[in-house]
């Protein structure tokens, strides 16, 4: 997911991203391991986790410390990828 050339944003920036997919699946293992990849430098990540009413989805959202717009677009692309994830915010 690319953010425009004129975005507002201004790095460095704490970020939150949103990945869902089934509950079955451990997502928040798998979304932390994948932000850990891009994110080297942070050392803590603020998690929130929500399931679905009846419990088979699930919700993660991690504030990232956020370097840069190439930084969150790697990591964006490498969540979109990931077979587990249905889908990012």
């Amino acid at each position: 997911m690319a953010l425009p050339d004129d975005t507002l944003i201004e790095y460095p920036c704490d970020f939150p991203v949103k990945a869902m997919g089934l509950a079955e699946h451990d997502i928040e293992s798998i979304f932390i391991s994948i932000v850990q990849c891009h994110f080297p430098h942070q050392e803590k990540f603020d998690i929130k986790r929500m399931e679905s009413k009846g419990g088979t989805y699930l919700s993660v959202t991690i504030t990232l410390q956020a370097l840069n717009r190439e930084q969150l677009d790697a990591c964006y692309q490498a969540l979109c990828d990931h077979e587990s994830i249905l889908m990012t915010l």
